[in-house]
């Protein structure tokens, strides 16, 4: 039998709760739960029990199970250090995006665990939806032509909830913004490439905590197209659609619902040579595929440094629109 990854994981409330325990470790046919952890202690034993999992009652004892792997998915001012933890312990590293509240955290979490010679990944699971890898060979087979514009947006209701570590800037480093702009210039780059510079604007329009509620970006690539990322705390569920579209000289792409956490959502493709169809691929559980494909690059022995250098790029460009939103400036990347 093919040998599997162990995994741990810091922060077991949340994300990991509903989503990466359930859909990624437990599903993936390479991977496996040994061990949780939390800093609070009773919910922790219930996601242990939950999910048949040891539970730790710290990040040490954690450290010192018997794990290949651990994934943190704690709030961001939390991941350099327990990167720093892990990788001096000689565990892979699997972490939320952001890495870090700033570039050099991220530049920090590279460097430990480049030092310590285990592998460090950035879980952008919407690369792996099924229809945003069929978007991305359609464009690199050239059947949208040259790209001119593309728009990414993420929308919904976050009021304001006590001790919500995204509400407030010395645990999250931002809100809207940096909470959901990462993903969307991350899917853009994949489909047009390098951004080179970005306008931004943030503002806090609804909701009444410190972190900023809307922010919009306005971005440039190298290769000319333009592309706006609109990132939202404060409309309604139902009223955003979280939409993407791509265009280029020989058409368009256009999708409702594929970004987000579920695999669904329709897109269609709307091109001179190929006329209008739908892409309707198989779908594909992104948090498992994640799992997966940092899991199965560990039992290869596969260096993962492109994942970690995409999440140090994404650091960059939130740095850069976050300049850009407090000076009022173009910045360049």
């Amino acid at each position: 039998m093919k040998r599997k990854i162990k995994w741990g994981v810091i922060g077991s409330g949340g994300i990991a709760k509903r989503r990466t325990i359930p859909e990624g470790i437990l599903k993936a046919g390479n991977a496996e739960l040994a061990a949780v952890c939390s800093r609070d202690a009773k919910k922790n034993e219930e996601v242990a029990k939950q999910f048949g999992a040891k539970p730790a009652r710290t990040i040490e004892e954690l450290l010192k199970a018997d794990i290949d792997a651990v994934y943190i998915g704690t709030p961001v001012n939390q991941h350099v250090e327990q990167t720093r933890l892990a990788a001096e312990a000689g565990k892979h590293v699997f972490c939320e995006k952001p890495l870090g509240l700033t570039v050099s955290e991220a530049e920090a979490m590279i460097k430990a665990c480049r030092k310590a010679k285990v592998n460090l990944g950035t879980a952008f699971m919407m690369r792996y939806h099924s229809q945003h890898q069929a978007a991305k060979k359609l464009i690199a087979a050239g059947e949208l032509g040259k790209p001119v514009f593309g728009r990414a947006q993420i929308a919904f209701w976050y009021p304001l909830i006590p001790g919500a570590w995204r509400q407030n800037f010395e645990e999250g480093g931002g809100g809207a913004l940096i909470d959901l702009a990462g993903h969307c210039l991350d899917l853009l780059e994949m489909f047009f490439g390098p951004v080179t510079g970005v306008s931004c604007l943030v503002n806090r329009t609804i909701q009444d905590y410190a972190t900023e509620d809307s922010g919009v970006v306005l971005a440039r690539f190298a290769n000319g197209a333009l592309a706006t990322v609109d990132t939202f705390f404060c409309v309604p569920d139902n009223g955003s659609k979280n939409r993407l579209e791509l265009y280029g000289s020989h058409g368009s792409i256009l999708a409702e619902g594929t970004i987000g956490q579920g695999e669904a959502g329709e897109m269609t493709a709307y091109l001179e040579n190929g006329g209008e169809k739908k892409i309707a691929p198989a779908r594909v559980n992104m948090y498992r595929a994640e799992i997966e494909d940092f899991s199965q690059a560990l039992l290869d022995g596969r260096d993962t440094t492109e994942s970690a250098e995409a999440g140090l790029r994404s650091q960059k460009l939130l740095a850069a629109c976050y300049e850009s939103a407090r000076t009022g400036k173009q910045i360049s990347v």
